[in-house]
Parts: C-alpha cells; sequence; structure tokens
C-alpha cells in the first residue's frame, strides 16, 4: 500500500526508497515486530479474560511430563492471532499485491482460520482433541486446491508454477507438471510443513524460534529468486514478482521475533494451533512458489526431525509394541532425560540456524 509514495519522490527524494524491496522488507520486518510488541499485551489478556486455555494432558497419559509442565496450566492459547495480525497489517502496507503475495496470504489466512477452530474446540471441550484429523486434512486440501487454481489461471504463474526444481541441480527437473502430480505436491507440502511446526510446538519459544530461522533463509531465497542477476549467478529459477514475498518473509520474521518476546520460557502465551499450523503452510507456500520445495527439508530440519521422531515411534510401538523415544516428539524425549527446557529449545535453535545456513549454501552448490 506505502509503495504508491515512490511517484512523490519529486517533492521529497528518499520516498523513491520505497521503491526498493530491501528497503520495504527491512520497514515490513521493523514494523511487524514493534506490532506484535504492542498488540501482544492486549491479545493475551482478551484470550485470559475469556479463558482461553488449553486443556493439559493428564499424568495418566503423559506421566513425569505433566508434572514438568505443571506451571503451564494457566497460561493462555491462540496466540497465533499476534502473529496473524502483525504479518497481515505489514504485508499489505510493504508489500505490493502481487499473485505471489495475494496467494500466500491465502493459504496463510485459511490455515489461520483452521486453527483458530482447533484450537476453540480444544478450549470449548476443556480437552486436547480438537478438530478431526481427517477433516483438518480436507480443510487444508481444499486451500490447497484454490491456490493452485489461481495460480494455474493467473498469467504470471500459469506456466512457472508447473516447473520442479531440486537441490544441487542447476537445471529444471521437469518443465511441465500435469496436475494430477502437482495438486498431490502442494498438498503434501502445505500440509507437512503445516504438522511438523505443529508437532514442534510442545515447549516455549521452541517452534517460534525456529520459524525465525526459516524465515530469514526463504526471504534471501525469494529475494535471489526475482532478481535476475543474483538468480542468473546461482543458476535458480528466476521468478519476476517474487522478490516481494521477501517482504512477506521479513514480516514473518518480525513478527516472531515478536511473539518470542513473549513466548520465552516462561511463556505468557501459546500460538496454537492458529499459529503453528499457519506458520507452517506459509513457510511451505513460499519454498513450493519460488521453486524451493526440498530445500525445505533442509532449512527446516528441526521440523523434520520433530515429524519423522513421531513417525518412527509410532511405527515402532505399532510393530514392535516397543518404544524408540522416551517421548515423541523428540524434544519431549530429551526433556525426559533431565534436559532443562531452556537447554533443548537454545540446542534446537543452534541446530535449526545451521540448517538454514545449509539450505542457502545449497543453492551455490550446482
Amino acid at each position: 500500500m506505502l509503495t504508491f509514495l515512490e511517484q512523490f519522490e519529486s517533492y521529497w527524494g528518499p520516498l523513491r526508497l520505497f521503491g526498493f524491496i530491501t528497503v520495504r522488507a527491512v520497514m515490513a520486518g521493523l514494523f511487524s515486530f514493534i506490532l506484535a510488541l504492542v498488540l501482544g499485551p492486549k491479545i493475551i489478556r482478551y484470550l485470559q479474560n475469556l479463558r482461553m486455555r488449553e486443556a493439559g494432558r493428564s499424568e495418566e497419559v503423559v506421566g513425569q511430563l505433566a508434572v514438568l509442565h505443571e506451571g503451564k496450566k494457566e497460561t493462555p492459547t491462540m496466540g497465533g492471532l499476534i502473529i496473524f495480525s502483525s504479518i497481515t497489517i505489514s504485508i499489505f502496507l510493504f508489500a505490493v499485491p502481487n499473485v505471489y503475495i495475494l496467494v500466500s496470504w491465502f493459504v496463510y489466512a485459511g490455515l489461520t482460520a483452521i486453527g483458530f477452530i482447533d484450537d476453540y474446540r480444544k478450549v470449548s471441550r476443556k480437552n486436547s482433541d480438537g478438530l478431526n484429523g481427517r477433516l483438518k486434512l480436507l480443510a487444508q486440501a481444499a486451500i490447497a486446491a484454490v491456490a493452485l487454481t489461481v495460480l494455474l489461471l493467473h498469467p504470471a504463474t500459469s506456466e512457472n508454477v508447473r516447473e520442479l526444481w531440486v537441490p544441487f541441480y542447476k537445471d529444471v527437473v521437469l518443465s511441465s507438471m500435469p496436475i494430477w502430480v502437482l495438486f498431490p505436491f502442494l498438498f503434501l507440502i502445505l500440509s507437512g510443513s503445516s504438522n511438523a511446526i505443529n508437532l514442534t510446538d510442545g515447549i516455549d519459544g521452541l517452534a517460534i524460534g525456529c520459524t525465525v530461522t526459516s524465515a530469514m533463509a526463504f526471504g534471501l531465497m525469494a529475494y535471489f529468486s526475482g532478481n535476475a542477476i543474483i538468480s542468473d549467478y546461482l543458476l535458480i529459477s528466476f521468478l519476476p514478482g517474487t522478490g516481494e514475498l521477501a517482504v512477506l518473509c521479513a514480516a514473518l520474521l518480525g513478527a516472531s521475533l515478536g511473539f518470542l518476546w513473549y513466548n520465552a520460557h516462561p511463556a505468557e502465551v501459546f500460538m496454537g494451533d492458529t499459529g503453528s499450523l499457519a506458520l507452517g503452510g506459509l513457510v511451505g507456500i513460499v519454498a513450493f512458489l519460488i521453486h524451493q520445495p526440498f530445500t525445505l527439508v533442509i532449512v527446516g530440519g528441526i521440523f523434520v526431525l520433530e515429524a519423522v521422531s513421531v513417525i518412527l515411534q509410532v511405527g515402532s510401538y505399532k510393530t514392535r509394541r516397543k518404544r524408540i523415544f522416551l517421548m515423541a516428539p523428540i524434544h519431549h524425549h530429551f526433556e525426559l532425560r533431565g534436559w532443562h527446557e531452556n537447554k533443548v529449545v537454545i540446542r534446537f535453535w543452534i541446530i535449526s540456524l545451521l540448517c538454514a545456513i545449509a539450505g542457502l549454501a545449497s543453492l551455490r552448490i550446482r
């Protein structure tokens, strides 16, 4: 919205800065951070007044973990509303609303709505059962279908959205994926990334801190993809217009840091599914749009580790009646081994940062 100010540079020279993606990205990041800090206390108080507290699992279900998390019972959930508000206002102020921005925001808003309904059902029923798993996947599939339809019909994306690129290879692998492959592929990215971050959101600051490093990595990748010179140098797909996604990722980074201010241990608010499902989908759709879906596995290494730990635990118990970990997702395993919550979080943050750096490095190894 504020990009129109560039037209008035003849009246005041510095207004030309609104024409630069890098400047607008910095502005979006700072603005969303400040906005999250300002909105945070107001939304937290509102959630507390409504008694929006997620029902914890009993000691009979999770054993010693219930004792370790005893002090979290009074913490309100649905804090993802803080992140959503900050990102939404920031991107529509500082980003050019092209098809990439609008589709990304649609996916983010849709998944936020699903997460909100899921959280509300948990709170209102006072148990940890939210939306039916199949219903949640069906809703995610509907969002993926609408997003893909828009991308296929829009002239700027109708061709390049069908392309498949993989890390460490300098040419497109498939130039025109058929729809019967493209839709399941996009659905897998959105649902996989959504549920992976949802699984990671188990202790104070863990998921949102890892989201910060992912936002940083994909913000840079989006800028590279939208820049003809850099994309040619790195031998990656050049996609005019995707540079605006760098503004979105900067807003995500700033809002995440602002939310972390209140979510750091001991947390004043939890993001809930309102935040975790939506953030995963937002990161996933950005990766898809800039032709870096497989790089998502590298950058989001912690999220992948958390999801794989659950799959292995469930698979092992069903086939052998034995557990691999003391508890899954794997961050709970380390908690039950005696690591303090802060130690688990900071060590996972370190690994997440290294994964983000590795993902960025993969662009040059071709």
